[in-house]
């Protein structure tokens, strides 16, 4: 059960960058959504969040999992 939680925890904000990516390549050949308002700049933006925050939570759950079982380097 916990693997299966693990691994929609995993999943939505690798959809979510996924969508990001579609939404920055629609922007860059000029074919906005209707859900933001037909705006090609705001979807690029919109874009550019999302795939930063999916790829940033995926990063903060793999490091996280990972200091959990002493599987880092400590650089200090």
């Amino acid at each position: 059960m916990m693997r299966l939680i693990a691994l929609l925890i995993m999943v939505i904000p690798g959809v979510l960058a996924a969508y990001g990516i579609k939404l920055i390549r629609d922007s860059f050949f000029g074919e906005a959504a209707a859900i933001f308002f037909n705006n090609v700049l705001i979807q690029l933006i919109a874009g550019i969040i999302l795939i930063i925050v999916g790829i940033g939570f995926i990063g903060g759950f793999i490091l996280h999992r990972d200091r959990k079982r002493n599987r880092t380097q400590n650089n200090y």
